[in-house]
């Protein structure tokens, strides 16, 4: 059974704390490109759109259906984005990682490589998780070549899986990573974050 709670989790060059109203203004100074968007089932187009994330966030966290993390870049103690654990299966002892945005200016850098490695060794040397699933939308390549890089599995695609806010019907392809599969991927992680 997974016992989900709030932690911090410290990186070299990110903090992922938990997410809380006092982050609102950086998840508003991060997510105000509308290229970050393109593929989520949210947008940030002003304001009150972060508060609306926050508290939204907070919500699922209190049904206990999900937990959400401001990612703070370590140089400046900035918040750079945001990611979750969702889709929690505490009986089987899994979960996904998702719901994961960075702003542009880390993009193609070593922050989410680093933001993985430390949700994924929680999950697994902490929590006891088993299983460890992530998704993508379908359209969205450079994603699914990412999650392939440090060792995610395709597993298929959940075709007309949901409706985004421009009203685009997306399938969402599914990659996993399991608990006999995590010392692999913690080495190859550990080879991008070294070499990056």
């Amino acid at each position: 059974m997974l016992n989900i709670a709030p932690v911090t989790l410290e990186g070299k060059y990110v903090r992922l704390e938990p997410l809380r109203h006092a982050h609102i203004e950086g998840i508003w100074e991060a997510g105000r490109y509308e290229n970050i968007w393109t593929y989520m089932s949210v947008k940030i187009d002003q304001l009150q759109d972060a508060v609306s994330f926050v508290e939204t966030a907070l919500r699922n966290e209190e049904e206990g259906i999900e937990l959400p993390f401001a990612i703070i870049g370590q140089e400046d103690g900035k918040v750079i984005g945001s990611t979750r654990f969702l889709n929690i299966a505490r009986k089987d002892r899994g979960l996904e990682i998702g719901f994961t945005w960075l702003t542009p200016s880390v993009w193609k850098s070593v922050i989410n490589t680093e933001c993985k490695y430390l949700l994924m060794r929680h999950c697994f040397e902490q929590l006891g998780c088993i299983r460890v699933q992530l998704k993508t939308d379908s359209r969205n390549l450079n994603s699914q070549r990412a999650i392939a890089r440090i060792g995610g599995v395709r597993e298929g695609v959940l075709r007309n899986h949901m409706i985004l806010p421009d009203g685009y019907v997306r399938d969402s392809v599914y990659f996993s990573i399991t608990n006999t599969e995590w010392k692999n991927v913690q080495e190859k992680l550990h080879l991008l974050l070294f070499r990056e």
